[in-house]
Order: C-alpha cells, then sequence, then structure tokens
C-alpha cells in the first residue's frame, strides 16, 4: 500500500547476435590517467548531531537542500554539474562503444510494434509504437470490427516539448464514452488527471494536480475517485471527483490519519466494489465501497493487525481474501459481504507453495504463487477441490496471470518468458486447457535461443543457507578464472526478481559475460519467510548472500575476484553500497543506480516522503537504540572508509522522491575523499528525471549504454 524504493527490475535480461567487431577502447582507468580532468572535490563542513549517546559526524550534509523539494541552492547545483562534466569527461573517449552498444540494444527493439489486444466490453483495446517515436500511441475498435481503429491518445504528443514524460494510468469510463489518463513531466511523480470525450475529443476543463496516479470510475461514468499526494509525497485521502465540477469540490471519502501509513485505491475484477486499501510494507486493512454508490460509507473488512497483511477479491456476495494472518507463506479466506469480518479458510497455508495474489471470475478464480522459488498459475472452479495448474516448458523461467479486463470469460492471458526465452503472451482456454500463443517478443536484429545456456544453482551462504543463482551466458562461451561476470540482487521489500529476458543484456552476454541474479534474502523468491529473514534485525543476510554467492561463483570456477561487475538499483543499490565496503577485493567494477545508501539519516528524516511508512522495513532509528546502530553499522555512508575500492559508477535523479539526489552524492564525495587506490568514482545525476531514470523507450537505452560502457572498460573486455 505505500511507495517504496523498489525499483523496476525489467530491463535487467536480454540477448541478441554477436556484436559487430570494432577498435578496442581503452579502460577508463587508462583515461583517468591521462587526460581526464581532477574530479570534484566537495567541501567537508563540520556537521554532527548526536543521538541515543551516539555522535554521527556527517561533513557532507549540506548537499541536502534545505528548501526541498526545491533545489535551488547555487554550492549545490554547482557540485552536482562539475560531477555531471566529470562523468561526461570520463566517458567521452569511449563514445564510440556507447553508440555501438545502444545502436546494438535498439536494434533488438521493433520500431514498430503493438500489444495484444484485451477485450473490455464491446472494444478490445491495445498500444502501439510507430517507427522512430519514443511513446505509445492507445487504441480501440469494437470487437469484430473490421473498420478504422480509434485512436484515443497519443502519448508522443503529450510529450512533446518535455525532457521527461510519464503516464501514470489510463482508463476508460464504464459506458465507454470518456478517458481518464494522468502525466507527470519531471519524474517527481506529481500527475496531473485529466479527462477526454472519446466522442467528441474535447478535453474537460477539469485537471487536478498532484495525484498519485491511479483512479477508479465509478459505475454510472460520472465521477473517479483517485488519491493526491500532499506536500510529503504521501498519499493519505482518497478523494471523489465529479465530472464538470472545480477540485475544490471534491468529496473526501477516506483518510488515513496514522503516521506510516498510506492509501492505494483499485477495484474488484466483478467491478463492483472500489477497494480503499490502507498499509505499510508490514500491516494492511480494506475498506469497500460500491462503485454503484460512491457516497456509501466505507465497510471496514477487517481492522489492521500489526504484520498482518490481506486484500481482497468479490464474487456474487462472498469476499475472496488473501492473507497471511493463519500461515507466513498466505491462506486464501472468504467471507460474506454482508459480515466481512467473518472469515473461513478456503485455501491453508502451505510450506511448499507460497500464495502471492488471487483473482476471482465469474466461473472461477486464479491463484498465483511459487513453488520451490518458480512461478505457479492455478486454476479453480467455485465449490471443487483440486485446482488445475498450468504446465510450463522450461526448469526456470518467470511466469504470471496477464492482463484481463472482463470478469464473465473463458479465457485468461499468460505472461511467460526465461532467461533464453523471449516474452510470449498466451491465451489460455479454461475449457481445453489449450495454451495459444499470442504473441513472441521480436528482435529485429535476430536471436538464436540455441546460442544460450541457462543455469539455476544452489550456493551456500556463509550461515549454511542455500541461496539460488539464475544465470545466462553464451553456449560458447569459455567458462574459466577470465570470464567476466554481470551480479544483480534487489534483496527488499519482498519483491523478488524473475528470471526473466532482457535484450540489453545480450550486449554484454554476447562479448562474453555471464549474467547472474542472485536470489539473496530479502526478496520472497523462495516464500514469505525469505523475505523476513532479509530484514530488520536480520538485514544483513541480505547482504552476506549476495557477497558468498560471488565467492561461490568463484569457488565453482566461473569466475574469478576482480572479474565480478556488481550492479544493483535503489535498495538494491544500498546492497552494492554495503559490499563495496565489506568485500571490495571480490569486484572490478560496480554501477549503482540511484542508490539507497544514506539509510541512517533518511530513516531518522521524517519530513521525507517514504521514511515513516519504511520503518517496519528497516527499524526506526528515532525511537529505537538497537535499530539506530544497527543500521549505522551497514549505512554504506556511514561505513565508507580508508581502504582500496573498485571503480564505480553512481546514478542519481534531481527530482526523485523515493532515492532523494543528495543520498548518491554525499556517498560520492566521501568516497572520493576515503579511497586509498586511483580507481574512478563517477557520479551521474540526471537533471530533469526522477528515480526511473531517462523516460523514452530509445532514450533510456542512452544511460543503460553509458553503464555498460563502463563495466566493459573496467574489466577490459574485449570489444
Amino acid at each position: 500500500m505505500t511507495s517504496s524504493r523498489l525499483i523496476a527490475a525489467a530491463s535487467l535480461l536480454a540477448l541478441a547476435s554477436p556484436a559487430p567487431a570494432q577498435e578496442e577502447s581503452p579502460s577508463v582507468s587508462e583515461t583517468a590517467a591521462s587526460a581526464l580532468p581532477a574530479p570534484p572535490v566537495a567541501d567537508r563542513r563540520p556537521h554532527s548531531f548526536t543521538m541515543h549517546g551516539i555522535t554521527v559526524e556527517d561533513p557532507y550534509f549540506w548537499l541536502k537542500d534545505q528548501s526541498y523539494p526545491e533545489i535551488d541552492d547555487a554550492d549545490i547545483l554547482a557540485y552536482i554539474n562539475e560531477e555531471n562534466a566529470f562523468f561526461e569527461a570520463v566517458m567521452a573517449p569511449h563514445q564510440p562503444l556507447i553508440d555501438t552498444l545502444y545502436a546494438e540494444m535498439r536494434g533488438r527493439l521493433p520500431e514498430n510494434d503493438s500489444s495484444v489486444p484485451i477485450p473490455d466490453g464491446a472494444f478490445e483495446y491495445w498500444y502501439a509504437y510507430d517507427e522512430g517515436q519514443e511513446y505509445r500511441k492507445w487504441y480501440r475498435r469494437p470487437i469484430g470490427s473490421t473498420g478504422e481503429d480509434q485512436l484515443l491518445l497519443d502519448e508522443n504528443a503529450l510529450a512533446e516539448g518535455h525532457e521527461q514524460f510519464s503516464l501514470g494510468t489510463i482508463a476508460i469510463s464504464p459506458d465507454g464514452r470518456l478517458l481518464a489518463y494522468s502525466t507527470d513531466t519531471d519524474g517527481a511523480e506529481r500527475y496531473i488527471l485529466r479527462f477526454l470525450n472519446l466522442e467528441t475529443g474535447e478535453v474537460f476543463a477539469d485537471a487536478i494536480p498532484g495525484t498519485l496516479g491511479d483512479i477508479v470510475w465509478a459505475a454510472d461514468s460520472s465521477a473517479v475517485v483517485y488519491t493526491p499526494v500532499d506536500d510529503n509525497w504521501r498519499s493519505k485521502v482518497a478523494m471523489l471527483h465529479r465530472l464538470g465540477t472545480e477540485a475544490s469540490a471534491d468529496i473526501e471519502l477516506y483518510r488515513e490519519t496514522e503516521e506510516g501509513m498510506e492509501i492505494g485505491i483499485d477495484q474488484t475484477q466483478s467491478r463492483r466494489f472500489l477497494t480503499i486499501g490502507a498499509g505499510d510494507n508490514v500491516s494492511s486493512e480494506v475498506r469497500l465501497v460500491p462503485l454503484a454508490d460512491l457516497a456509501a460509507e466505507p465497510v471496514l473488512v477487517a481492522p489492521r493487525v500489526a504484520n498482518r497483511l490481506y486484500d481482497v477479491e468479490e464474487r456474487g456476495g462472498t469476499l475472496y481474501i488473501h492473507t497471511n494472518d493463519g500461515h507466513v507463506n498466505f491462506r486464501v479466506v472468504t467471507a460474506p459481504v454482508e459480515n466481512p469480518g467473518d472469515w473461513t479458510e478456503l485455501i491453508a497455508g502451505s510450506d511448499d507453495f507460497y500464495i502471492t495474489g488471487l483473482t476471482a471470475f465469474q466461473d472461477f478464480y486464479t491463484v498465483e504463487g511459487r513453488e520451490r522459488g518458480l512461478d505457479q498459475v492455478e486454476i479453480r472452479r467455485y465449490g471443487e477441490g483440486e485446482p488445475t495448474r498450468i504446465a510450463f516448458p522450461e526448469a526456470s523461467y518467470a511466469a504470471s496471470l496477464g492482463p484481463v479486463a472482463e470478469f464473465d470469460t473463458d479465457t485468461i492471458r499468460i505472461d511467460y518468458e526465461s532467461m533464453v526465452t523471449p516474452d510470449t503472451d498466451y491465451s489460455y482456454n479454461l475449457e481445453t486447457g489449450a495454451l495459444t500463443t499470442l504473441k513472441v517478443q521480436q528482435i529485429p536484429s535476430g536471436y538464436d535461443a540455441s546460442q544460450y545456456v541457462t543455469e539455476r544453482l544452489e550456493i551456500e551462504a556463509r550461515d549454511g543457507t542455500m541461496v539460488p543463482v539464475s544465470l545466462v551466458h553464451r553456449a560458447d562461451t569459455e567458462i574459466g578464472p577470465d570470464t567476466p561476470v554481470h551480479l544483480y540482487a534487489y534483496g527488499a521489500y519482498g519483491y523478488a526478481i524473475p528470471p526473466t529476458f532482457s535484450t540489453r543484456q545480450l550486449s554484454l552476454t554476447n562479448r562474453g559475460f555471464i549474467f547472474a541474479i542472485a536470489h539473496v534474502r530479502g526478496g520472497d523468491d523462495l516464500g514469505y519467510q525469505w523475505y523476513l529473514d532479509g530484514k530488520l534485525e536480520q538485514r544483513t543476510n541480505t547482504f552476506n548472500d549476495f557477497e558468498d554467492v560471488a565467492r561461490g561463483l568463484i569457488a565453482r570456477g566461473y569466475t574469478s575476484a576482480g572479474r565480478i561487475v556488481a550492479s544493483g538499483g535503489s535498495a538494491g543499490g544500498e546492497l552494492v553500497g554495503v559490499i563495496a565496503n565489506q568485500a571490495p577485493e571480490l569486484f572490478g567494477a560496480i554501477v549503482a543506480e540511484v542508490p539507497f545508501v544514506d539509510v541512517l539519516n533518511t530513516m531518522l528524516d521524517t519530513s521525507l516522503p517514504l521514511t515513516p511508512g519504511e520503518w517496519p522495513e528497516w527499524g526506526n532509528p528515532i525511537t529505537d537504540p538497537d535499530a539506530f546502530r544497527l543500521i549505522q553499522s551497514y549505512s554504506p555512508y556511514d561505513n565508507v572508509n580508508a581502504q582500496d575500492y573498485p571503480p564505480m559508477m553512481i546514478t542519481a535523479g534531481l527530482n526523485d522522491p523515493r532515492v532523494t539526489y543528495w543520498e548518491p552524492a554525499k556517498w560520492t564525495a566521501r568516497l572520493r575523499h576515503l579511497r586509498t587506490d586511483d580507481n574512478l568514482t563517477v557520479l551521474r545525476t540526471n537533471m530533469g528525471a526522477g528515480h526511473q531514470g531517462q523516460s523514452g523507450r530509445f532514450q533510456a537505452l542512452r544511460e543503460e549504454a553509458q553503464a555498460m560502457a563502463f563495466m566493459l572498460t573496467q574489466l577490459d573486455v574485449e570489444q
């Protein structure tokens, strides 16, 4: 229910034909030793504080603009611009390599591409990319029609003139006449909500700024429910807006008052109820409001209980509730809408099967989960016993229920891929059990899956726990001490990193890299307990798992110390920041994207957007001396010391509301001040973007190409 520092990992994996040969590019280290300007040196300005009897020195505190979220301090902006100039100087000699990588990655994306249409009522809906365009166009046509497609929304037109663009939501009214959409043009994730008449093309005068993005339509198409964000980028209120009225007249449906709890809105698959969910990372509660009567008093399903999560579906007056109250791997219970707190167990919790979600349809419901870390999708008929589990062909893969708009249906969509199998959309027929391929991800430059090998290993961590590792490489890659490895992990918030396909990662594997995902504790890859074993007092398991996986790959002969590039973003950036302090000798380079590295200071600052809601994940160092000491013991910024570090590339977004720009800036400054070697520390701050980096399907590839060029040159991999 709360917004986390979670960063999407969808761009991790990807593969294609061998890259064209080019002249060898000198390493960044060699370049640094020759023609580079001196790196920026941030002032060290005395600043300290004392809490729980511990004094903390923070000489780079000044890099946090005290007028934030306004960022207008001249000294701060000057320093960030100096860092950007230094980054550009470092990378300039490698521009031909960057251009090659960009061309390779772009060549794997179809210039003209479209999604599989989704039936919804009288129409089917899809999006498409036109040649050369960065953003999507959204279309519909009547079911069974051979007539002209109707253009609903052109993101390219909305993005025109903006360096950054994101579509927050696009939602068609139940009567099919109106469209609601929200946009963000600076990366700060404060969306403006607007409305469009699809019959006349008129854009309504209604424009609601500062929303979180999601909306739900009233059943009669006359109103929407949305969630505004406050000055601290927290969603605390569900508001009802009637079309044609001023936003100042909007009606408050529910307000959350508990610090740390935020709200999110959704609707049941049956489209009978609006759900207003309040929660933090570990506890939740849900209220129901009939979509036919949004003025009705919200009905609480069950009051919040510490460390109890639940979410709700509905079918025929019965609620289907997915909850962890009776088993760590969740169970499913039912309750009548009239008495929502009267829970009856439908599916018991299991040590083997981790239930991750449930969707209720008219004649059946789907249960998604993982068994031994592998995704499963089950079909269950109401009132019947044994489920039907969809069989998937590979030993390691990622699979999930795809987008299904309708409630009364006899087919569902399945999304499937693996580290060697491109993303595939299937239709699954409930009556016949047949999987029909609707679309396979196209790679215009060519791809032959037989040229690649994927493996799933288990490597023992220092406490005896076996940590899964998914990896992929070319079949002709010579495995040994000289083999370069790109090792990735996230390890927080119970977010599993699936073994998915990535066209981008091909540019490394085609140059002899092994790409490996460490499924460390802190994610829920092996169940909810796997998540619990990597948070709060168990947080160091996440870091140790990653280090032990690196050592295990070395011990098994896949690579050697200094031939591994570690990367991670957001909370994964915290992870690689910790291992940079903890085991720098293992890594030939580190790429930390928007890294959450100033953990102690952030968890002490209640004015920041996410802090109160994050305490259940990291601990509250304000009230808990033990949490203070634990966080201080691993916080990457607080533990930089006088030692050798591998070359490090660090990124930030000036408008990032999740990991504020000063965290990577402060970390960069302290690393450069204390490190005892001549290796590079570079910082690239996107001055017009937020947490997700550059927008646009092609623009984003340039940032990827820079990161890959840094990896390749630092490990001196032949180009």
